[in-house]
């Protein structure tokens, strides 16, 4: 017979204490593995996390790119991801070997090359310094002023940094599926719909979208947000899975979900490809494992440690 929610939950748990192993899950997860991780976060926190637990495995619930990051700053560690096909369209709009032939074509322009932590190990290996929607701002704003920038890969969340530091930057031409499902039009009908609730965007969301919002933030900068707002309810611009963490969170406010064109809210089909059932398989078998070629690995390193420690 199948196992319960509940069984599957004691098993997991049980299987942490006899892996030695700590469950990071992003804030877009599905709700029942929001509840039973050791920590939920954006990338930023995740990529803390990861780098400073003294667990020997890592299951890393949300999308490959995370898990590489993991897996990057914790070499001698097991990193599991629950399902191996959890990727990321704005991690592949932004192909290593495509990056490389650009950077190659223009040498003369000198690139400081600043990505996006959704990308790939490759894209990471041939950057400068990474950053997150949390810590864009102050991650560009220490570059050299006498360097060209490259921000790879998201050209929405890339604009917005310009539009807060006054930075010229060169875009790829990269963006989230889910972000810019969100309209002017499906925005400005849910905000008529509830009067007086502030909507709360994610930077990688459109232009018009943004213009709209009355707070553009990271998911981690959504909770303090919503926290220390006078308002009692808000309307959420990001994938649907950080509604749930805002209502553990802050249970005396309503969260409504940002509306696409097409539905009530936004999933992004890899990060509910994840699932008790997967993460309880991955972490009795060890697999899927998370590897890197070393060279890679340690190449791929070097921008993530600077983004910590300019994040400090």
């Amino acid at each position: 017979m199948p196992m319960t929610g509940v069984d599957l939950t004691a098993d997991i748990l049980a299987l942490k204490r006899e892996r030695n192993a700590v469950i990071l899950a992003h804030n877009y997860q599905v709700k029942e593995i929001q509840e039973l991780a050791d920590f939920v976060g954006d990338s930023l926190g995740l990529s803390y996390k990861a780098a400073e637990t003294d667990a020997e495995v890592i299951a890393f619930c949300g999308v490959h790119f995370m898990a590489e990051t993991a897996k990057i700053v914790n070499p001698t560690k097991t990193v599991v991801l629950p399902d191996l096909d959890a990727g990321c369209s704005l991690s592949e709009s932004c192909p290593a070997d495509k990056l490389g032939a650009y950077l190659e074509a223009h040498r003369d322009r000198n690139f400081y090359v600043v990505a996006y932590i959704n990308c790939s190990a490759g894209v990471k290996a041939l950057s400068d310094v990474i950053c997150t929607s949390g810590n864009a701002v102050k991650i560009v704003e220490s570059v050299p002023k006498d360097r060209n920038i490259l921000f790879v890969p998201d050209q929405n969340l890339g604009a917005w940094v310009t539009e807060q530091t006054g930075r010229p930057m060169e875009l790829w031409k990269g963006n989230c599926y889910v972000h810019v499902e969100f309209t002017r039009q499906s925005i400005e009908k849910i905000r008529a719909t509830c009067p007086g609730s502030p909507v709360v965007a994610h930077p990688e969301c459109t232009y018009a979208v943004r213009m709209l919002a009355d707070e553009v933030c990271s998911t981690e900068k959504m909770v303090s947000y919503c926290k220390s707002s006078p308002a009692q309810s808000f309307i959420i611009a990001t994938e649907s899975g950080m509604l749930h963490r805002l209502r553990r969170e802050i249970p005396g406010k309503e969260f409504i979900a940002g509306p696409t064109d097409h539905c009530a809210c936004a999933d992004c089909r890899y990060m509910k490809m994840n699932t008790l059932e997967k993460l309880h398989d991955a972490l009795l078998n060890l697999s899927p494992e998370i590897t890197l070629p070393e060279p890679l690995r340690a190449r791929a390193e070097l921008p993530i440690r600077r983004m910590l420690e300019l994040s400090k």
